[in-house]
C-alpha cells in the first residue's frame, strides 16, 4: 500500500468501530487484510463446516458421546460464525464487526477440536490397557483439558483486546500469539506422551500379546486421529508466524496461504475426526462413565 494511496483517503477511517470506509468509497487495499476475501472460498468453508457439525451431532447423539459431540459442535459453530464474518468482509472489507467475528472465532475454534482429541486419549488408554501408560488415564484429561481452556482464554482475550484497542495496540496480537504458542506446546507434549504410550504398548505386547488382535476399525480410527492433530498443529504454527508480524505483516495479507494453512487444515481435521469419532470404536465404554483411575501394575520397560 503506497503512501500516496493513504494520503488520498486520509479523511476516511479504515479500521475500528468508527470506520467509515466502504467499497464505494475506498479500495480494499486500505483495509486490514488489504484484499477483499474470496466469496466462493468462504461460502464453501461455511457450508462444509456446517455439514461437518451436523454429521458430528448425528453421530454423537447416536453413540451418546456427549463430551466429544459438544466440543466438535462448538468448534464447527465457531468456524461457521468466523467464516460468516469473512463473508461480511467480502461485502465490506472495512467492517470492524466482521473483522472481529472472524479473527476471534476462527482463531480459537480448533481449540474445541483438540479438547475432543485429548479426552479421547484416556479412552484409548483404557481400551488398550492402562498398565502401559506412564500416568493413570484420568491424568491425561485433567492435564490437557485445563491447558486447552487456558489456550482458549488467551486467544479470546487477544480477540477482545482487538475490539477495544481499535488496532492501535500490539497487546492484542501478543496475547493471541501467547495463546497459540501455548496451544502448540500442549499439542507437542500430547503427541509425545501419545507416542510414548504407543511405544510402551507395543513393547508390552511382545511380552503379553492380546488375546484378540486390534480391529481394522480401531486402526483406521487411530490413523485419522493422528492426521487430525497433525493438521491442527500445522495450522497453529502458521497462525503464530502470521500474527508474529502483527496486522501489518506480509503473511496476514496473503489470502491464498490463509485458505490453505488455516481453512483447509482445520476443515480436514474436522472431517477426519468424523472417521475418528470414539463412539463406534468404544461402544462398550459409556461417555458418562468415569475413566477408572487404574495404577499401572507393571512397567513394560522393566
Amino acid at each position: 500500500m503506497s503512501n500516496n494511496l493513504e494520503a488520498d483517503y486520509s479523511n476516511y477511517v479504515v479500521y475500528g468501530p468508527d470506520a467509515n470506509c466502504t467499497l464505494a468509497l475506498c479500495p480494499p487495499e486500505l483495509s486490514v487484510y488489504q484484499y477483499r476475501p474470496s466469496l466462493a472460498a468462504n461460502v464453501c468453508f461455511l457450508l462444509f463446516f456446517a455439514i461437518a457439525g451436523l454429521i458430528h451431532l448425528v453421530i454423537g447423539l447416536k453413540w451418546r458421546s456427549w463430551f466429544f459431540v459438544v466440543c466438535m459442535s462448538c468448534g464447527c459453530i465457531c468456524e461457521i460464525v468466523g467464516y460468516g464474518g469473512r463473508l461480511w468482509l467480502w461485502q465490506n472489507p472495512f467492517s470492524f464487526q466482521g473483522f472481529l467475528m472472524q479473527i476471534i472465532c476462527i482463531t480459537f475454534a480448533p481449540t474445541w477440536f483438540t479438547a475432543a482429541i485429548y479426552i479421547t486419549l484416556s479412552k484409548i488408554i483404557v481400551y488398550l490397557g492402562p498398565q502401559y501408560a506412564r500416568f493413570p488415564p484420568k491424568f491425561y484429561y485433567w492435564f490437557f483439558i485445563p491447558c486447552d481452556v487456558l489456550s482458549l482464554v488467551l486467544q479470546a482475550v487477544g480477540g477482545a483486546l482487538s475490539s477495544v484497542s481499535e488496532g492501535g495496540s500490539d497487546a492484542a496480537v501478543n496475547v493471541s500469539i501467547a495463546g497459540l504458542s501455548f496451544q502448540v506446546v500442549v499439542i507437542v507434549v500430547f503427541i509425545a506422551l501419545t507416542g510414548e504410550y504407543v511405544w510402551r504398548y507395543r513393547k508390552g505386547q511382545r511380552l503379553t500379546p492380546r488375546t484378540t488382535p486390534l480391529s481394522k476399525g480401531f486402526k483406521i480410527f487411530s490413523y485419522f486421529m493422528a492426521i487430525s492433530i497433525t493438521f491442527i498443529l500445522i495450522r497453529c504454527c502458521y497462525r503464530i508466524d502470521e500474527l508474529s508480524e502483527g496486522y501489518s505483516g506480509d503473511l496476514i495479507h496473503n489470502e491464498g496461504l490463509f485458505i490453505a494453512l488455516e481453512g483447509v487444515m482445520v476443515l480436514v481435521a474436522a472431517y477426519t475426526l468424523i472417521v475418528a469419532h470414539p463412539g463406534p470404536v468404544f461402544a462398550g465404554l459409556d461417555e458418562d462413565q468415569k475413566v477408572q483411575d487404574i495404577q499401572t501394575p507393571h512397567d513394560p520397560e522393566k
